[in-house]
């Protein structure tokens, strides 16, 4: 894992500055040593360097501008939306220009006869959701990150987000059907599209997920759903992790897939207890919040063999909630979970790999030997149906050494994920964090292959440098030469 560090660098030339003001207007470039080294944060961990300057573009084709301007003045550059990712993978890893693209936020059209919308990459995930349900369209845009409040949709795309309902509707590449994206050399394409079944290569599939190494999206064509007609929302409690881990596998074993199936340890129960008062038994060890949706008869049967099962795993105590306000009451449960760790610490690493979720139990029995035998104490999360775990370790990195034992933690927990068949990211992508963890999961044929495709769309690496893959490989394509 990398740990980035902020440099000083020099203020930015005042040619650089007019010419950016001339492309986006005077108001849209942040250029002040303050401005320029908030940009250098987000919301991981981990530090870049002080932003060379800060467009606001409006448009793609003033996106289009400020790339080719950054390539006439040999200035790498860096795409950026809301700065929730933990991956630090919208840092700048040199002297470079940050395209923010929070003005891009308007949703262009709703096409419900196509199941389909039109957004900027600016779009807030949960203002498209609130967007579409206000407006009576009977539809709904279905990834929910955790961060979904705040997070954009371009940050999803870039990222391939999961989040809660992913179980049973997949990530967030299974929901783009089109991109528009600005290439490195300024150029302005079209990938996918509304109709489905397009001939060539998959180049939407390329851009998804990859953070913005490839070129900016800057419009986005998303598949919606009809919204379920009916919903159903469980609380099951269980005296500990190994008896909820044996309901998850009980449950998708029985061919029933919820829309979500989410677990909780004791000790996240605690802090969100005290945070939002939701009211867990001391007898309580672990939580699934199960939610399962579709037509409404067909659910009822389906909410009796969830209880029958969570039962026969030593369930504890089993609640449907009655109205949207207890199902709402239920999910607090989860969705305030990151937010209750600020009360025993003013940093929490949040760890994302993989399992399979037959050893879910095993990995998270795991993860808590590898905190305790360095001192760290961990609070577990998941996206159980899928085996996404986030352990979250909770630590203060004003002591000397404590973020570098975390990180080496973290390592440790990825290479377990891997050694159990699981990979290194279930949602949160790679950035900075993880490349050189790359290594756990590919080999170097499999990784010269990525980055060939990096290459071929960036030979001189200027778009999001330096991310995603080994240090080792750019400091060898440096060494080249042109």
């Amino acid at each position: 894992m990398t740990a980035l560090q902020p440099d000083n660098t020099s203020d930015p030339p005042a040619r650089l500055i007019a010419r950016l003001e001339a492309i986006v207007g005077r108001g849209n470039v942040l250029h002040s040593k303050a401005d320029r080294f908030v940009y250098g944060y987000d919301a991981s961990v981990f530090r870049g360097r002080p932003a060379k300057a800060v467009a606001l573009p409006g448009s793609t084709g003033e996106v289009a501008e400020l790339v080719r301007l950054a390539n006439s003045e040999g200035l790498a550059f860096v795409a950026r939306g809301a700065g929730t990712g933990i991956n630090g993978g919208a840092l700048p890893q040199e002297d470079l220009l940050v395209i923010e693209l929070s003005r891009m936020n308007r949703i262009l059209e709703v096409d419900p006869d196509n199941r389909l919308v039109v957004v900027e990459p600016g779009v807030v995930n949960q203002d498209l959701k609130l967007f579409l349900a206000k407006r009576g369209f009977g539809f709904s845009y279905v990834p929910d990150p955790g961060s979904q409040v705040v997070s954009t949709i371009g940050g999803n795309v870039g990222n391939n987000a999961g989040g809660m309902h992913c179980l049973k509707y997949g990530v967030t590449s299974n929901h783009i059907a089109g991109l528009e994206v600005v290439l490195p050399g300024g150029e302005i394409i079209e990938v996918g599209g509304k109709t489905p079944d397009r001939p060539g290569m998959d180049l939407t599939g390329f851009f998804v997920g990859s953070e913005g190494t490839l070129g900016i999206v800057t419009r986005i064509i998303a598949r919606i759903l009809p919204l379920p007609e009916a919903v159903l929302t469980q609380l099951a409690l269980f005296p500990d992790l190994d008896s909820a881990a044996r309901a998850v596998s009980g449950i998708m074993a029985a061919g029933i897939l919820p829309a979500a199936l989410e677990l909780l340890d004791r000790r996240s129960m605690t802090l969100v207890d005290r945070a939002v008062h939701i009211g867990f038994p001391d007898a309580a060890g672990s939580a699934l919040i199960i939610e399962l949706d579709g037509v409404r008869e067909g659910l009822e049967i389906e909410v009796g063999r969830v209880r029958e099962i969570c039962t026969a795993n030593d369930a504890v105590e089993i609640q449907t909630a009655e109205t949207p306000e207890a199902a709402d009451r239920i999910w607090l449960a989860r969705r305030a979970a990151y937010g209750a760790m600020a009360r025993i610490s003013p940093t929490i690493y949040i760890a994302d790999g993989c399992v399979p979720r037959n050893r879910l139990s095993e990995a998270i029995g795991r993860a808590i030997e590898i905190c305790a035998r360095k001192g760290l104490e961990v609070i577990n999360l998941a996206h159980a149906g899928d085996g996404n775990l986030h352990p979250l370790i909770p630590y203060d990195q004003t002591i000397p050494g404590e973020k570098e034992k975390v990180i080496e933690a973290a390592r440790e927990l990825l290479a377990m994920c891997v050694e159990m068949g699981g990979t290194i990211t279930g949602e949160h992508g790679i950035g900075v964090e993880k490349q050189e963890e790359m290594t756990l999961l590919f080999n170097g044929r499999e990784l010269d292959a990525m980055f060939s495709l990096k290459l071929a769309f960036d030979p001189a690496d200027r778009c999001n440098p330096r991310k995603i893959f080994p240090v080792a490989m750019f400091d060898r394509l440096q060494l080249s030469g042109p």
